[in-house]
């Protein structure tokens, strides 16, 4: 394990320098995490791992946390730095940076911290550390395309289990709750989110689920996701509980025909904005383009949304090993929504779909 982790962390050195910076700032984060299998919660007290080109990464922990970070898969591999409470961390910190130059820092550092280390290092330019890690994170290695797929097996059971499942005369909660406890079922070791929209709220992309009693004739957006070894599952279906209102099934199939023509698109070279622009063309053409109103797809793995963004403004050129969601809607105001996602990945001719769960339009009890 540590190997493999000191071999990330000396391609982000190698990244690093051929980005022209001179030091990249890793505080607690997925960015941590990937890079040196250390998983300390964002705290007040920093934390925070220093890679610079030319030289040995070194970790600067709090004194407490120091076992902690010993017993990491990759603190015995290199130099862990203390600081104490009382004192002053962003002094502990300086001597570590570059006295000029550029810094990157991670996108999830706390701002109190960026704060500190630039009146650590007043004469350094700060910049963005996302581009450096997006291009290491995001093309994913055969262990973690395999963590992927365990994941997307897993919530392609619960919905499985789900359309077994009666639902109508249950609240929208309610089946959130179950949604969870089958994503956990199905070896979830987490569970991350679970979006259950039906009725006029699916038309709400973010539906927190609430008290709505499912009827019959609802459609229902369901949208949900856990982790299993750290790495996420992220699946939409569109149910409906007996026969469809006037005009669903037309809308399910433009979004159905988008989200295949959209996967068929993918392949090593395209452009991210290519693809969204491929689903976006169907749903255009049917007359429902100001109606879907998001990205085509994000990025996945350690974290639910990460790079690449498949968006109308990412000129990014896709790669094999990427992987990332293909999630065209159609939402209606005060009638329903229609979404349909899967992860998918890049290969080396085209793409392959993480997710194997039916497509097709599934009535359900």
């Amino acid at each position: 394990m540590s190997e493999r982790h000191l071999d990330r962390i000396r391609r982000a050195a190698k990244q690093v320098e051929a980005d022209e910076v001179d030091a990249l700032l890793v505080t607690p984060s997925a960015d941590l995490l990937y890079l040196a299998a250390y998983d300390p919660p964002p705290l007040e007290r920093l934390t925070c791992l220093v890679v610079r080109p030319g030289a040995d990464p070194i970790m600067l922990v709090p004194e407490l946390e120091r076992p902690r970070a010993l017993a990491s898969p990759i603190g015995e591999t290199i130099d862990i730095a203390t600081w104490r409470d009382g004192e002053d961390p962003y002094a502990a910190l300086t001597p570590l940076l570059p006295e000029a130059g550029r810094i990157a820092v991670t996108d999830s550092m706390w701002a109190v911290h960026l704060l500190g280390a630039r009146r650590a290092r007043a004469d350094a330019e700060f910049v963005p550390g996302s581009n450096v890690l997006a291009k290491l994170r995001s093309i994913k290695d055969a262990d973690e395309l395999e963590l992927l797929s365990r994941a997307a097996r897993g919530a392609d059971e619960a919905f499985r289990q789900l359309t077994d499942s009666r639902l109508e005369g249950l609240r929208e909660e309610e089946v959130a709750l179950l949604l969870g406890s089958l994503l956990t079922e199905a070896g979830h070791e987490s569970v991350s989110f679970t979006i259950v929209g039906s009725g006029p709220n699916g038309a709400s992309p973010h539906h927190e689920p609430g008290g709505r009693t499912i009827r019959a004739g609802d459609p229902v957006v369901l949208d949900f996701g856990g982790r299993i070894g750290g790495y996420c599952s992220d699946l939409s279906r569109t149910v409906c509980v007996g026969d469809p209102p006037r005009g669903f099934q037309e809308v399910y199939e433009v979004v159905r025909e988008a989200q295949e023509a959209a996967f068929q698109a993918v392949q090593p070279g395209i452009a991210a904005r290519d693809v969204d622009e491929v689903a976006r063309a169907v749903i255009e053409g049917a007359g429902y383009g100001e109606r879907f109103i998001h990205r085509t797809g994000h990025g996945i793995g350690l974290e639910e949304h990460e790079p690449p963004w498949i968006a109308s403004d990412n000129d990014q050129s896709l790669e094999a090993g990427m992987t990332f969601s293909i999630e065209p809607g159609i939402y209606l105001d005060g009638r329903f929504g229609v979404r349909i996602e899967d992860i998918v990945s890049v290969t080396e001719t085209g793409a392959q779909r993480l997710n194997r769960a039916s497509r097709d339009l599934e009535t359900v009890a």
